[in-house]
């Protein structure tokens, strides 16, 4: 009865906008005008038209994630801590020397990772937010944004679940975070718009080509190395061009400097990093858009 219900809002907030919002549109030719601040505003309308459903779509992931799961919350604090206690045995025992950190090992890792993990949910939801709803995809009329937006809520529910391992380890090791901890969120969001830029791009590709998934998982699985979240950011040439080339970097290496040093060691590098995961967010969205209604049959 519980599952009948909550599907009977779910598909009453898909079907309301519809019927209730009604909204002058202009006609080409070519179809529904959609170009230049136009297509913008008609974007911006329908995803606060839907803001409801996408609040419903975010609980319906984090319940469905934990609803039947033994354990519960702990599987998203579990792999983090694994991968940090070995990784902090490998650099006790010199097998792989890391070199200094700000601030004690275990917790430059832990809240490195954390971010990665963050960054690496959204994008793994989002790309794969149109597959795992087919159904509404290809049967109810929507603005299929709000599948990917609202992807970013569980991955975000795992990292607040995070903070609480992370705030422990601090508190062990006597770590007191700078006062410019404060500007970390805004960090998080950038990161998160990053992921969601990604995640238009692949969403589309999935869709059309089921292979993304895997080849997504082992991308993330090499990138993880490539980041400095398990290590700080080498400053020697060849290897400082990892920093550059990949667009993560510049946002973990911010977070570990507000907390640990109270300022941006590379500002310039952040600089671009915000204005590429901007460009990125708007651009991937309007892609979205654009592309959807022409390969939605493919769910």
């Amino acid at each position: 009865m519980e599952q009948t219900i909550h599907s009977a809002t779910l598909t009453d907030s898909i079907a309301q906008p519809v019927e209730s919002n009604l909204v002058e549109v202009e006609y080409s030719p070519a179809g529904v005008k959609r170009n230049g601040a136009i297509g913008w505003s008609l974007m911006a309308e329908e995803l606060a038209d839907n803001r409801r459903l996408i609040w419903l779509l975010v609980r319906r992931d984090i319940s469905v994630r934990y609803r039947q799961s033994l354990l519960g919350y702990v599987w998203a604090v579990v792999p983090p801590l694994f991968t940090v206690a070995t990784f902090a045995f490998l650099n006790a025992s010199h097998v792989l020397p890391i070199g200094n950190t700000p601030i004690p090992y275990v917790a430059f890792a832990l809240w490195g990772l954390s971010v990665w993990h963050l960054f690496a949910g959204c994008l793994s939801a989002c790309s794969a937010s149109l597959v795992a709803s087919g159904a509404l995809v290809t049967k109810v009329s929507f603005p299929r944004e709000t599948l990917v937006i609202a992807a970013l809520g569980q991955p975000l529910f795992d990292f607040c679940v995070r903070l609480l391992p992370v705030v422990a380890v601090f508190f062990w090791y006597r770590v007191v975070p700078e006062w410019t901890v404060v500007f970390v969120p805004l960090l998080l969001l950038t990161v998160m718009l990053l992921a969601l830029g990604f995640g238009f791009i692949l969403a589309i590709a999935n869709l059309v080509f089921r292979d993304i998934g895997n080849a997504l998982g082992m991308a993330l699985t090499v990138g993880m190395f490539l980041t400095p979240v398990l290590y700080p950011a080498p400053v020697r040439w060849p290897f400082f061009m990892v920093n550059i080339v990949n667009p993560l970097s510049p946002f973990v290496t911010a977070t570990q400097d507000l907390i640990a040093i109270g300022y941006v060691s590379r500002p310039a590098m952040l600089a671009v990093a915000c204005v590429f995961s901007l460009a990125l967010a708007c651009g991937g969205w309007r892609a979205f858009h654009v592309t959807i209604p022409r390969v939605a049959g493919y769910a």
